[in-house]
């Protein structure tokens, strides 16, 4: 008997992510049936639609029929347009820059230095997240880490490490810093202002907490790869790494000399970066303006590398062709938010829920205030679109308990923290589409660590209750 079920959790197999998102559409479509349908007033506040505390009210039910489980997604193609569009001119543009070999040949004469400097190759990881933490914390870098994940990859496997790594070093870098921002103008700039507190305000304890929550992640990650690099085996990506190519990362290319051509394809790629960082901090760059650049900057590197046109087509086509299975998922992740819309039953559970909220203790309630914000983080994964709808309900509900609304505003940014491992996430879901490894082999891996950020989070919320964290 038990070596049958030994037998049978061998055989089991996790179900294809896309499978997993569609049951949740299911799942979100039975809880509209059972739920009241129920709106809040909203007014525009600087250009938005906010929430007005007080005015829920039931209306009459709707129901949705059995075909919002296609015509949802359907929807959700076009609510995604964005994001797909970005994905897929990204794959394609990346896709014909690593056609060039440049990137590949700039690692390998990377990972030669550090494998000569033994010292420095433990400070990649550090340093890079480090970095990454920064963005994320200072101008909110989410989306645009996806990028990245075509780098960072090679170079981890080149170091031993596993695909894993790669990933983690700039997206949970990012992460860590998103979720303890201290300048992010797209959560704390936002929250802060339609809570009506003085913008930036609370910036000393933001800042020392977010040196703990980037020092965690970082901590995690650099065990995790030091245990990696002693037995590769245990990555839970081991057999997928096996059939990466990673010829282009090892062996004697590093010995190769530098050409012209090669410095060229190379400073456009070093320029093309530093345009992004401009971009992003001066002119307020989002996803068109991104995608269009790395869209640019592909086809340009594929001209000066010396690639024919036919060339450039087919990797861009391949590239783009391995968007196609994220963006359906990013449409079903779409699809479980616009049921909710539409059958007006994401108003209701934001009503109960802060109703609950209020009769708890201090500390326990911006506990509750972290969890909560956690589930509506898992229908909304906008940092601003996400305040706009909670902060004016969550302030008076602040005011209520005896909580400053300084707390409160740290309980919903922290809630950032668990969008990693979130299947509706379309920066998780492009991530991981890059990366070419499977939800559920990361949700697996990364389970452990975001149960500990949430740990990390309750803790962090203790000295806020009791020292009475203002303004008010």
């Amino acid at each position: 008997m038990a070596e049958a079920a030994r037998e049978n959790g061998r055989n089991f197999r996790m179900p294809h992510t896309l499978v997993i998102v569609a049951s949740l559409i299911v799942f979100v479509l039975v809880l509209s049936w059972l739920l009241p349908s129920g709106t809040y007033q909203t007014v525009e506040k600087a250009g938005r639609q906010v929430t007005v505390p007080g005015t829920y009210q039931q209306v009459a039910k709707i129901w949705l029929g059995p075909q919002w489980l296609v015509v949802a997604p359907f929807r959700g193609f076009l609510d995604g347009a964005l994001i797909i569009g970005f994905l897929l001119a990204i794959g394609g543009a990346f896709s014909v820059i690593q056609a060039t070999g440049t990137i590949e040949f700039a690692i390998r004469k990377v990972t030669a230095a550090l494998a000569s400097r033994p010292v420095l190759e433990k400070l990649v990881i550090p340093v890079l997240m480090s970095v990454f933490s920064l963005a994320g914390s200072v101008f909110g870098m989410a989306e645009e880490v996806i990028p990245f994940i075509v780098i960072c990859i090679p170079l981890a496997l080149s170091l031993g490490y596993d695909s894993i790594v790669g990933v983690a070093i700039p997206f949970l870098g990012a992460a860590s810093g998103f979720g303890a921002a201290f300048f992010n103008p797209f959560t704390v700039g936002i929250a802060q202002g339609l809570v009506g507190l003085p913008l930036y305000s609370g910036l000393g304890y933001r800042v020392a907490t977010w040196f703990v929550t980037t020092g965690v992640m970082i901590a995690w990650v650099m065990v995790y790869a030091a245990r990696v690099k002693r037995r590769p085996e245990i990555s839970p990506v081991f057999e997928l790494d096996r059939g990466r190519d990673r010829n282009a990362f090892e062996g004697s290319g590093a010995l190769e000399p530098w050409t012209s051509r090669r410095i060229l394809v190379l400073s456009l790629f070093v320029a093309a970066m530093g345009v992004l960082v401009w971009g992003i901090l001066k002119k307020q760059w989002f996803i068109e303006e991104i995608g269009a650049l790395f869209l640019a900057m592909g086809l340009v590197m594929g001209i000066v590398a010396g690639l024919k046109s036919n060339a450039i087509a087919t990797a861009f086509v391949a590239g783009a062709k391995d968007m196609v299975n994220v963006a359906l998922i990013i449409a079903c992740g779409r699809a479980l938010l616009i049921i909710a819309r539409e059958a007006k039953v994401l108003d209701t559970i934001l009503f109960h829920g802060a109703g609950l909220i209020s009769l708890l203790p201090g500390i326990v309630a911006a506990q509750v205030m972290f969890l909560v914000q956690c589930v509506i983080n898992f229908f909304i994964h906008s940092g601003t679109a996400q305040a706009a709808l909670t902060m004016p309900i969550m302030a008076p509900l602040a005011d209520l308990v005896g909580l400053t609304r300084q707390t409160m505003v740290y309980a919903y940014q922290l809630c950032e923290l668990v969008n990693p491992i979130l299947p509706t996430s379309a920066v998780t879901m492009g991530v991981l589409g890059m990366a070419k490894i499977p939800w559920e082999k990361w949700a697996r891996w990364f389970l452990p660590l975001m149960l500990t950020l949430m740990a990390l989070a309750f803790l962090l919320l203790v000295p806020p209750v009791l020292t009475h964290w203002g303004p008010f």
